[in-house]
């Protein structure tokens, strides 16, 4: 075998550790990236605090709409570092397999797991790459393109999340705001009301470069 190239086992091997590898790098990626938007969310969650305090519902109706968003990101990028770690485990398993087959096998749950995090944008130039390696490895099949959006729209947060909205305002504003649909819509206890300061230019400036930067982070 050392005169004719490598042996087809030992090759696989590689092939594998090497995948295990570029995976982990990827989970550290995501978590990296987890870290960020949740430092953010921290950051929102003070400035939402002071604008109850302030009085001022709208722009803490905002800074809700923001946190949600920040969650459902961070919950996406949980489940793909998940469905890394499916990865992994079933190419664990596969170098297992390697000592008593000469070849790697196909894997449906790889398959299935490649095909969710293929499409999420922080890692998808990778996984791309990835898949296209299994595929000729015969790991997986060729996989069918999702047409299916990741994220909610800001439209359709206005829409199907607002019941979110309100519990992240009666979360953080300790019963103050979002109680219920009908409460947030309602205005605020009247001491708060006639407290309420008019928004500073500045002020606004923050809160729109702090929603650009969770923007940022979540896409």
């Amino acid at each position: 075998m050392g005169l004719f190239g490598k042996d087809p086992k030992q090759t696989s091997k590689e092939q594998v550790r090497e995948w295990n590898s570029k995976l982990r790098k990827q989970q550290m990626l995501l978590d990296r990236q987890i870290r960020a938007i949740q430092r953010e969310e921290a950051k929102v969650k003070a400035e939402l605090k002071k604008a109850a305090k302030r009085g001022d519902r709208d722009v803490c109706v905002v800074f809700a709409k923001e946190i949600v968003g920040a969650r459902k990101a961070i919950s996406r990028l949980q489940t793909s570092k998940a469905h890394l770690n499916s990865i992994m485990m079933n190419m664990t398993q596969q170098l297992a397999t390697l000592r008593v087959a000469n070849s790697l096998e196909k894997s449906t749950d790889v398959m299935r797991a490649m095909q969710n995090v293929v499409k999420i944008s922080e890692i998808s130039g990778v996984m791309q790459d990835l898949a296209r390696e299994m595929m000729k490895a015969g790991i997986i099949d060729e996989m069918m393109e999702e047409t299916m959006e990741d994220a909610l729209g800001d439209d359709e947060l206005e829409e199907e999340a607002q019941e979110e909205v309100d519990k992240v305002l009666f979360e953080i504003t300790d019963g103050v705001l979002g109680k219920a649909p009908s409460v947030v819509s309602d205005s605020l206890p009247a001491e708060s009301v006639k407290t309420a300061p008019k928004k500073t230019e500045e002020e606004e400036e923050d809160i729109d470069k702090m929603r650009q930067r969770l923007e940022a982070l979540r896409n």
